[in-house]
This record gives C-alpha cells, sequence and structure tokens, in this order.
C-alpha cells in the first residue's frame, strides 16, 4: 500500500541569508537543550544527595532516565548540534535504543528506590500527583519501547502498515511521551522534598528548565515527520 506522505522541509521559502541564520539558531538551541539535559541532572543529582537515604537515589535515577537518557536519545537525530550527525542513520538508531533502554533501567530502578522508601516509612503509595503522572510515563515508555520493536521487525511481526507510517507513528508517540515525562518532572518540583531543598528564584529557574529542551525536541521532530498532506492508503 503505497502511502503519500511528503514532510515538512526545514526552512522552507527562507533566502540564503535567512536560512544560514535559522540554521544557526537551531545548532544554538540543539546544544543548549543538551547542555540543560545534562545541566539539570547534575544538579538534581547534587541536591539529592545519594546515598544518604534510599529516597535520594530516585531522583538521581528518574533525572538520568528522562532528563538524559531520553533527550540525548532524540536528539540525536538531529542535523545540528548533535556529536553524531555525521553517522549513518543505522548507528544513530542503534544508539537511540540503547540510550532507550538506559531510560527503562534507570526509571525502574527509581521506581524501586521510591517504594522501598515508602515501605520502609510506611506511607501510603500513589497519593499525589507526581506519582500518578511518574506511573503513567513509565507505562507509556515500555509502551513506547514495544512500538520501536514492532518498528524494528515489522515483516516479523506481519504488520500491515508502511514503514514510513510506522515511523510516523512511533516518532509522534515518542513525543508525547516527552511531553508527559516533561510533566512529571515539572511536577516535581512542587514535591515537599524539592520545594524544602530549593527555593526562591532558584526554584522558578529550576520550573522553567525542563521546558527549554522539551520544546527543542517538539520543533525537531515535527521539523522532520511533520506532513504537509494527508496520509492516504
Amino acid at each position: 500500500m503505497p502511502s503519500d506522505v511528503e514532510y515538512s522541509p526545514v526552512g522552507e521559502g527562507l533566502g540564503m541569508r535567512d536560512y544560514w541564520l535559522y540554521v544557526w539558531l537551531r545548532r544554538a538551541a540543539v546544544i543548549a537543550a543538551h547542555v540543560t539535559g545534562l545541566g539539570l541532572t547534575l544538579i538534581i543529582s547534587l541536591l539529592s544527595r545519594p546515598g544518604t537515604s534510599l529516597f535520594s537515589w530516585h531522583p538521581v535515577c528518574m533525572s538520568v532516565a528522562y532528563c538524559l537518557c531520553m533527550t540525548e536519545g532524540i536528539l540525536l537525530f538531529s542535523a545540528e548540534g548533535s556529536p553524531f550527525c555525521f553517522k549513518s542513520r543505522k548507528c544513530k538508531v542503534r544508539l537511540h535504543w540503547f540510550c532507550q533502554a538506559l531510560v527503562l533501567i534507570a526509571a525502574v530502578t527509581g521506581l524501586g528506590f521510591m517504594l522501598a522508601s515508602k515501605n520502609v516509612s510506611e506511607l501510603p503509595h500513589l497519593v499525589t500527583w507526581h506519582s500518578w503522572l511518574g506511573i503513567s510515563t513509565l507505562a507509556a515508555t515500555v509502551l513506547q519501547a514495544a512500538c520501536g520493536i514492532c518498528l524494528i521487525f515489522p515483516k516479523l511481526l506481519r504488520l500491515s502498515s508502511s514503514p514510513l507510517r510506522l515511523k510516523l507513528y512511533h516518532a509522534t508517540c515518542g513525543l508525547l511521551v516527552y511531553l508527559l515525562a516533561t510533566v512529571t518532572v515539572v511536577s516535581a518540583m512542587f514535591s515537599d522534598w524539592f520545594q524544602a531543598t530549593v527555593k526562591g528564584v532558584a526554584w522558578w529557574g529550576f520550573l522553567l528548565l525542563p521546558l527549554f529542551p522539551a520544546l527543542v525536541v517538539m520543533n525537531q521532530i515535527t521539523n522532520a515527520y511533520l506532513p504537509r498532506k494527508k496520509i492516504t492508503s
């Protein structure tokens, strides 16, 4: 079944000067997203003081999973500002899967530390918006990984959709999972632990930091996969 899809070209309709300015701005944004994801992970890890309690490992694992590994796993497909921009598509896909595997490992580990901390403290589970968002994000991450398997082995699984359509679905669902993860990270800023640790202007800064990589990821995926014409079979 042929699929009539035209993807949105980056910088369409721009003059040469405007085009190169657009490219450099995109490159700067991607580099800034790399720095933001890594910086946020390092700062949260320092603030949580890992090893001081069972709970202290939860922010570390979750920030490594979603602020660092998931962000890097998506940004490595960027043509601007990625250290892997000159690698082949096959190499990028392998690195993407490696990053997403780390996401699952770190997220499940972080969940385990959270459950253990709650059990030791004899506190109830799933009583905050952050906890419900966290469980939803982890479930969505697992489902997205399963969709990725379908994309790698479409013939083995006897899927009727074309590879182009499957890539579009996978990218769209991946964006939704990343945005859900961003909302979950932002909700963590309202937790009693974080508000007791970070106060004042710094708290507002942390509240805004996760939004920047999310905007860059959204821009990357929509530019690469947003169809200009309706998909027809």
